[in-house]
């Protein structure tokens, strides 16, 4: 169980299925009503992967209001891969012989208006504090882009390119339908403040972390998405990210 107070906020392990009731409509909101996905029944965004995750809550400390919300699906060992949401997409035999435990975020929305910067890094010491009580070697996940037009992200995806592929021995290859291959067919020089104005903020933090990416974003129309895999492995954040975290975490 996660449980964790920091200034204005506080992040927890979702308990009850009111509480996984909340998360479903919040991302509801933002996938849905301000994102365009495919909408869902009941106002709800929900799937499969719903009843095998832990679900996380980051909420006002004084109002209980719901600002954010994530999911975890902690994975033994790289052999369970294919369990994952992103194997829906992605061809992760490379990562099936990871050897440590991994865990795979997703579904990670801050509810609309809510600018605040603390609350992205509460929910990263939520995050924090479980690998670090799990022992997980490798956080793993789809960063999404809104909208299926790569026009619009030609820059985001040209520094992905230059600067933040992932390890040979690691990158997935291709399995979905419709891909964006950012990492053969894009022009060079990406204009790089462009690019981090166009990226989304959890992908920024993963990759300020250290985090890296596939070669190639997958087309995602039913949540009306451009996403790339994203990979961080635990024990190639730098010290000084690392410390920051756990002071967050507790």
């Amino acid at each position: 169980m996660i449980a964790l107070r920091r200034g204005r906020y506080a992040a927890r392990t979702a308990k009850s299925g009111v509480d996984l009731l909340a998360a479903q409509r919040l991302r509801h909101l933002v996938f849905v009503e301000h994102g365009g996905a495919v909408a869902g029944a009941s106002g709800r965004d929900r799937d499969a992967f719903d009843d095998i995750s832990r679900h996380v809550l980051v909420e006002e400390s004084q109002s209980g209001r719901l600002v954010c919300c994530f999911r975890l699906l902690p994975l033994a060992a790289g052999r369970e891969i294919y369990r994952s949401y992103a194997a829906q997409y992605y061809d992760l035999g490379a990562l099936g012989r990871f050897p440590g435990r991994l865990a795979e975020v997703g579904r990670f929305c801050i509810r609309p208006g809510c600018i605040d910067p603390d609350i992205l890094r509460v929910a990263w010491g939520a995050m924090t504090r479980f690998v670090d009580t799990t022992g997980i070697g490798m956080l793993f996940g789809c960063s999404s882009f809104r909208g299926t037009d790569p026009g619009a992200y030609l820059d985001a995806f040209g520094v992905l390119r230059a600067r933040h592929l992932g390890p040979a021995r690691w990158l997935p290859r291709i399995k979905a339908a419709q891909v964006v291959r950012f990492a053969r067919d894009l022009p060079d020089a990406p204009d790089s403040r462009r690019a981090m104005q166009t990226m989304p903020p959890l992908l920024r933090t993963y990759l300020a972390m250290g985090g890296w990416v596939s070669d190639h974003a997958v087309v995602d129309a039913g949540m009306n998405t451009l996403h790339v895999f994203t990979g961080l492995e635990i024990g190639a954040i730098p010290a000084g990210r690392a410390r920051a975290l756990r002071a967050v975490a507790g």
